[in-house]
């Protein structure tokens, strides 16, 4: 075998080899040197990019790079040879903690990065819920005929006509009430006839048959002063008159005249509007915050600009299935009868919680397990810190631990901010 052209090939291979060290060489000569206590460049924005260049920009959106640190360095080249015995004794659980962390105050600027300070404030929260307007239970009446007769004469024809009390609603004809009438009558006469022959037993007799009578005309919807004009009269009134017991609307008439009527029929609804309710519905979250007694303002699309001011009466103790809210009934009044039945409306309550610490809803990074703000500490320097809300009050969050009074913090651009702090190592994990 002819050897020449294999020893030709290696001695190219040992050429190139050999050549190349000095090209890498050359190639890193030409590269800014980065400082001792950087470990690499990378972009605040995409952190996947890793260069060991000072002067170099980010290759997808152009912007300066930000410098990571070494272990153990800061920015001001300062190694860990400074630290307390017990912070290099720190538990392992610390590595979590999260660490200062520097940004330039023209950077800061450039991206945007606004301040506001951790106030104390009252804390008023206001809960809305849409409601619909009932009628109220108590200021609801319905006839029922509890004795069988005719419709004689009806004085309502409709729902919806306005009527006072005492006013007249329907007459009935009743064979069995007129027949009771005439009892009631007769037994008058016996009590007096025994008073006069001075029968006491034949008196007592007859008062007992006497109460049973009214007690019957009663149940019929005879109301005391229609029998005490009986009694005065002597005579059986022919028409049961139905009146009106207080001022209302008529809600229904289900009979007409001359229909003939059976006990339980119903006969007529009045509905007294002066005071109705409003079933509104809360979310089970909000239900441990009312009490009943509370004010609350109601208001409807259909009468802009009125208020109407109730309180809860009462709390359902049971929630629905499928939208998880509780019912909660308020008391209002209605002198005018503006709000009327089945009207939806939106009910609002106001609540005072005390005082607390309030920081603007956009310093807040919720991250699903942990809450951070980041704290200005001057100079640039800026702290992530873990924080515990205590609800939401209007466009502030109410913090209950993690910041102290009149401490600033970062409202706005706050996922850039968090983007740096985790290019820095200051933000570990959430």
């Amino acid at each position: 075998m002819n050897s020449k052209p294999l020893s030709f090939f290696s001695a190219a291979l040992a050429a190139v080899i050999a050549i190349l060290p000095f090209s890498a060489c050359s190639k890193a000569g030409k590269m800014a040197a980065a400082p001792d206590n950087v470990d690499y460049y990378t972009c605040a924005m995409h952190p996947s990019v890793k260069t060991h260049d000072p002067k170099a920009k980010c290759p997808i959106c152009s912007m300066d790079l930000t410098s990571v640190m070494k272990k153990g360095h800061d920015h001001a080249g300062q190694t860990t040879a400074g630290m307390s015995a017990d912070a290099m004794a720190a538990p392992a659980t610390a590595v979590d903690q999260p660490t200062e962390f520097t940004i330039p105050l023209d950077r800061q600027q450039l991206i945007g990065v606004t301040y506001a300070k951790v106030v104390r404030q009252p804390l008023r929260s206001v809960i809305r819920a849409a409601g619909m307007v009932a009628v109220d239970k108590k200021r609801h009446w319905e006839y029922v005929a509890r004795v069988e007769g005719y419709v004689h004469e009806l004085r309502v024809f409709a729902p919806g006509e306005v009527v006072e009390k005492g006013q007249v609603l329907m007459d009935l004809y009743s064979p069995d009430l007129v027949a009771t009438q005439n009892e009631f009558l007769d037994l008058l006469k016996m009590r007096d006839a025994a008073e006069t022959a001075g029968s006491p037993a034949t008196r007592e007799n007859a008062e007992r048959l006497l109460a049973s009578a009214r007690q019957r005309l009663r149940q019929w919807n005879v109301t005391d002063a229609q029998i005490a004009t009986l009694m005065q009269s002597g005579k059986a009134a022919e028409f049961l008159p139905l009146t009106s017991p207080f001022r209302g609307v008529v809600e229904a008439v289900p009979v007409d005249q001359g229909r003939r009527v059976m006990p339980g029929e119903h006969l007529v609804d009045i509905a007294d509007l002066s005071g109705v309710w409003v079933w509104a519905e809360f979310y089970q979250e909000e239900l441990p915050l009312l009490k009943v007694g509370m004010t609350v303002s109601v208001s409807s699309s259909s009468l802009p600009g009125e208020v109407f001011a109730g309180k809860i009466a009462l709390l359902d103790p049971f929630i629905n299935e499928a939208k998880r809210t509780g019912r909660v009934r308020v008391d209002l009044e209605n002198p005018d009868f503006k709000l009327r039945p089945s009207m939806y409306v939106d009910a609002e309550l106001v609540l005072d919680r005390g005082e607390g610490l309030l920081v603007p809803f956009g310093a807040v990074l919720p991250t699903g397990q942990r809450n951070i703000v980041f704290v200005d500490k001057g100079g640039g320097k800026l702290e992530p810190r873990f924080v515990e809300l205590a609800g939401k009050f209007g466009d502030f969050y109410a913090v209950a631990s993690g910041l102290k009074e009149d401490e600033r913090v970062v409202s706005s651009a706050n996922f850039l901010i968090d983007a740096e702090s985790k290019v820095q190592g200051a933000l570990k994990s959430w």
